[in-house]
């Protein structure tokens, strides 16, 4: 019986003194009732180990105490089964050995079928932990199997082989198909569940796929911050985000227009000219307008561009706002003024305008410096000139001045000053306090393949070593585009570090307008010539969802030539 009141006290309070009192105290200890003879035994300590008994905790100890009494008089008068543990425990067995299972005593089927209910707690965590390491790897891996190229002809692993699709295969994790409709608690590195906890496997997937394997390629998992992980995670996995109203695509339409009729009007009346045109991204322009409305927005006042030639005279009229007739008169060698030196030809001219933002009712001055043959030389140029205007108007937190630079995909793999000018980027001498990077990358450096270009599988991997987010988009989706640039123009104000956005589109003329490129790229261009403008594409997407009607985009197409 002591062994039994000394697991009933383990949760009472005792002190120090009481536990020094007890360790030489002895008590009798009655064998049976009819034998007549008594033995003595020690008290164990309070303090010394003993098997924890679930049923001698709190008031169940009373109980057992009257049970023991009780059964000290008569055995029988308790059950069989106590019967057996009050010998074993009189017999010197500790509490967690003394009761043993009397013979002809099993388990109800009830009771039997209840426990085999029970789930496999192992695997149960197994499949939890799996159904994250899937979760993760969309996030690592998923912009590899994203649906980035128009043409549908490119493969970022240069020996043609499967690029990291075996991270979609369920199999891989130790799932299997009967695991699709079973629902899984959501990790809190996710945010596609919304306001949901947890989703069925199947939903999960789906999730993700329609997240990062779409017309948007998010890289970020190098980036070694939480917080900024967690924000690119939100801006991108949130269901229902890539939500735009009617105004928004109405004046991205408007905006498309715009920016193709400028290339075609060029290509009709001095289609003999060069003047590296932008036909086949087009929608780089309303990508600028969304950044620089974005930014105009968060409080920036003063925006300096740096871009080669490649899409140069577009930019100037759609963008910065360069007067038409400027432009038009450079075509033609007698309109020219006599004092222009020679070298300075249209595609290399910058621009300084400022002007009313018209989203954001705001003024803003925009600022296009000149640029050489040379494609990257102004990269360095661009971010001296912001760092000046920001320290003579006090701007020491890059709030009202940024700068935004353009590259094409081959220089912005190939020149070395690319990297030397991201190595600035976070000195606190030199720094912009972040720079919004623009590959127009149309998957050809003159006449070379990527494949035969760079040792990378994007030409943004550049960018990797600062730690710069990188987003891919399909040029051909400008609703994605928008909402890509809306996030690199945030991502800007929010951590002040540099973002780069991979538009991947092509080129649909050649290096030139002089160049025929069958002759170099005969697949790519076959390819090429089947594709239909992203104009045309959008306008058939707005006009179906019902968003313009025929007439109002004929009626805008009309205004945008005349």
């Amino acid at each position: 019986m002591h062994r039994l009141r000394t697991c009933a006290a383990r949760l009472r309070p005792l002190t120090a003194s009481q536990a020094a009192q007890t360790v030489g105290q002895q008590r009798p200890i009655t064998a049976a009732s009819t034998s007549g003879t008594r033995t003595f035994q020690p008290i164990r300590c309070y303090t010394a180990p003993v098997a924890s008994e679930p049923f001698l905790n709190g008031t169940s100890s009373n109980y057992v105490e009257e049970m023991y009494l009780s059964w000290l008089e008569d055995p029988k008068s308790v059950h069989k089964s106590w019967d057996v543990f009050f010998r074993n425990a009189n017999a010197g067995a500790p509490p967690g050995a003394a009761y043993q299972s009397p013979l002809g005593l099993t388990a109800s089927p009830q009771l039997s079928s209840l426990v085999g209910a029970q789930p496999n707690v192992e695997k149960l965590v197994e499949d939890h932990l799996a159904v994250q390491s899937l979760i993760r790897a969309y996030q690592v891996m998923g912009h590899h199997n994203a649906h980035l190229d128009p043409l549908g002809i490119s493969c970022v692993n240069f020996d043609d082989a499967p690029v990291n699709t075996g991270f979609q295969d369920v199999g891989f994790y130790g799932l299997d198909e009967t695991d699709l409709d079973k629902e899984f608690r959501l990790p809190t590195t996710t945010f596609i569940g919304g306001s949901e906890s947890a989703l069925p496997l199947r939903e999960i997937i789906r999730r993700l796929e329609m997240s990062y394997c779409q017309h948007i390629g998010v890289e970020f998992m190098f980036i070694n911050d939480l917080e900024q992980c967690q924000w690119i995670r939100q801006k991108f996995e949130t269901p229902g985000v890539m939500q735009f109203t009617l105004e928004e695509k109405r004046t991205l339409l408007a905006r498309m227009i715009r920016s193709t009729r400028f290339e075609e009007f060029l290509q009709k009346k001095w289609s003999a000219e060069k003047r590296f045109g932008l036909e086949g991204c087009e929608s780089l322009i309303p990508a600028l307008k969304t950044i620089i409305d974005k930014s105009s927005e968060n409080g920036v006042e003063n925006v300096i561009m740096g871009m080669p030639h490649r899409g140069r005279l577009n930019v100037l009229a759609n963008v910065i706002r360069k007067e038409l007739e400027q432009i038009f008169c450079q075509f033609d060698s007698k309109l020219e003024a006599a004092d222009e030196g020679s070298g300075d030809v249209k595609y290399h001219l910058g621009m300084y305008h400022r002007r009313i933002n018209r989203v954001t009712d705001r003024n803003i001055t925009l600022s296009l410096v000149a640029n050489p043959s040379h494609l990257e030389a102004a990269d360095p140029v661009v971010q001296g000139k912001t760092k000046a205007e920001q320290f003579y108007c006090g701007d020491d937190d890059g709030n009202r001045v940024m700068s935004i630079l353009l590259h094409g995909d081959a220089a912005f793999a190939g020149q070395g000053i690319v990297y030397e000018t991201f190595h600035l980027s976070d000195l606190p001498s030199y720094t912009t306090h972040g720079t919004v990077h623009v590959v127009v990358n149309n998957q050809i450096g003159f006449t070379t393949d990527p494949r035969m270009a760079r040792s990378s599988p994007y030409p943004t991997d550049v960018a990797r070593v600062v730690n710069a987010p990188i987003f891919h988009v399909n040029a051909d989706d400008p609703e994605a585009v928008i909402y890509v640039c809306k996030v690199a123009a945030e991502w800007r104000a929010t951590f002040h570090k540099d973002v780069v956005v991979d538009l991947v589109c092509y080129r649909r003329m050649g290096h030139n307008e002089m160049d025929e490129p069958m002759f170099t790229q005969p697949l790519m261009y076959k390819q090429i010539k089947k594709q239909k403008p992203v104009l045309q594409k959008y306008a058939e997407k707005l006009i179906a969802e019902g968003a313009v009607s025929r007439q109002e985009y004929e009626v805008e197409d009309y205004n945008s030539q005349n």
